[in-house]
C-alpha cells in the first residue's frame, strides 16, 4: 500500500513538473518598444496623417518638376519597406515573442507577399506613372526575395514592377550605385524613403549619431523638396547608430544601452 501511494505521489510530481510551463525571459525594453511602435503604425490616425502629408508633398513637388522636365525623362525613386509596404505584422510577431531580427524569419515573411501598403503610397506612384514618370524601387531586400517582392507590389497594381525597375541589393547595402545607374538615363526628381541612407551617400558607412545629425542639418533644404521621408519608429539606422552597428547584441544588452542614453525626468 505504501509503495502504491509513493508511486502515485511520484507520478503526480512528475506530471506537475512536465505540465508547468517553462519560464520565458521577460519582454525586453527594445522589443516592448517595437510592439508599441507596430501598434502605432497599425492603429494611429496620426501615422496615416503623416504618410498622407508626405505623399501630398511629393505630388506637389512632382507637379512642379513636370512644368520644367529638362533634357532627360523624369523618375522617382522609392524604398520599399515602411515606405511603400507595411511590414508591421512581421515586426510585431517577432517582438511580442521577444525574438531578435533574423534573415530567416524576415524572408519567410516577404515570401508570403502579404504586406499591406503605406497610406498614400499607391496613389502617388500610380499618379507619377500616369504622368509618364518612371518609378524605380531601390530596396535592400536580397535577390532571393525578388519573387515575393514583385508579387506583393503587383498585388496592388503598382507601376514598373519589372526587373529593370525593381533594384535589389547586390552585395553592398549602399544604394548610391543604384541611384547613379538610374541617373545615367533619368532625372531623379524625388526620392522617397523611411531611412536616411535611402536619400544620400553621406549616410553610408555606419556614421555615428553625431555624424547623422550633422549631415541632416547640412541637407535640411532637401527634406520636403527632393527628399520625402515616411515615418518609421520601428527600426532603421537610428537604432543601428545607437547600438554602434553591433548586430549581435542581446535584448538585455540593448536595454542597458537604451537606459544609458535615454533622457528621463529626475524625481
Amino acid at each position: 500500500m505504501k509503495k502504491t501511494t509513493i508511486a502515485i505521489l511520484a507520478g503526480g510530481l512528475m506530471f506537475t513538473a512536465c505540465s508547468t510551463p517553462k519560464q520565458t525571459q521577460s519582454l525586453s525594453i527594445a522589443n516592448g518598444g517595437k510592439v508599441w511602435a507596430s501598434l502605432w503604425q497599425q492603429r494611429a490616425a496620426e501615422y496615416k496623417a503623416l504618410c498622407f502629408q508626405a505623399y501630398n508633398t511629393a505630388k506637389l513637388r512632382l507637379d512642379e518638376a513636370l512644368k520644367n522636365p529638362g533634357n532627360k525623362p523624369l523618375a522617382v525613386v522609392t524604398d520599399i519597406d515602411e515606405t511603400l509596404l507595411d511590414n508591421s505584422p512581421y515586426d510585431a510577431m517577432r517582438a511580442i515573442a521577444n525574438q531578435e531580427y533574423s534573415p530567416e524569419t524576415w524572408k519567410a515573411w516577404t515570401a508570403k507577399a502579404e504586406a499591406d501598403t503605406v497610406p498614400g503610397a499607391p496613389t502617388f506612384f500610380k499618379y507619377a506613372a500616369s504622368k509618364g514618370v518612371e518609378v524605380f524601387y531601390v530596396t535592400n531586400r536580397d535577390e532571393d526575395e525578388r519573387a515575393g517582392t514583385t508579387k506583393n507590389l503587383q498585388k496592388y497594381g503598382l507601376p514598373n514592377t519589372d526587373d529593370t525597375h525593381v533594384l535589389l541589393r547586390q552585395g553592398s547595402s549602399s544604394k548610391e550605385a543604384r541611384r547613379q545607374q538610374i541617373l545615367a538615363k533619368y532625372n531623379i526628381v524625388l526620392l522617397c524613403g523611411d531611412n536616411l541612407p535611402d536619400f544620400d551617400m553621406l549616410y553610408d558607412n555606419h556614421p555615428d549619431e553625431q555624424s547623422r545629425t550633422a549631415t541632416t542639418e547640412q541637407l535640411k533644404r532637401e527634406f520636403g523638396n527632393k527628399y520625402i521621408v515616411i515615418p518609421n519608429v520601428s527600426y532603421g539606422d537610428f537604432e543601428n547608430a545607437l547600438f554602434k552597428y553591433n548586430y549581435k547584441l542581446t535584448g538585455r544588452q540593448k536595454d542597458a544601452i537604451i537606459k544609458a542614453n535615454l533622457k528621463t525626468d529626475k524625481q
